[in-house]
């Protein structure tokens, strides 16, 4: 029986702990330009898009087909930085391994 408290203490500090990580991830906020420079993206630790900016000169260089590529590749390159450092946050206050070692796992 106290083992099944002990269980479910961790597995509560666990949660707090994870609630915490996705706070401070929702904080970290990474910016990407697009190569022509003309499309700006900010994304979220937590993998949430924050903004997209356009260079007003980005409707008049570029076709709408070659502005939707520029724009998804952008907003990948960003998500993908977000990625990075939500991984390196995660790893600074001790990632999930490290939690689900305190739980005996």
């Amino acid at each position: 029986m106290a083992n099944m408290m002990k269980t479910m203490q961790q597995a509560i500090a666990m949660r707090s702990k994870m609630k915490k990580m996705q706070k401070e991830l929702e904080k970290k906020v990474v910016e990407v330009k697009s190569n022509n420079g003309k499309v700006t993206v900010s994304a979220r630790g937590d993998m949430s898009i924050k903004s997209i900016d356009f260079d007003p000169t980005a409707f008049e260089d570029l076709n709408i087909e070659r502005l939707q590529k520029v724009l998804v590749t952008t907003v990948n390159a960003a998500l993908n930085a977000a990625k990075k450092t939500a991984g390196t946050e995660m790893q600074k206050m001790g990632g999930l391994s490290d939690m689900l070692s305190g739980m005996g796992a």
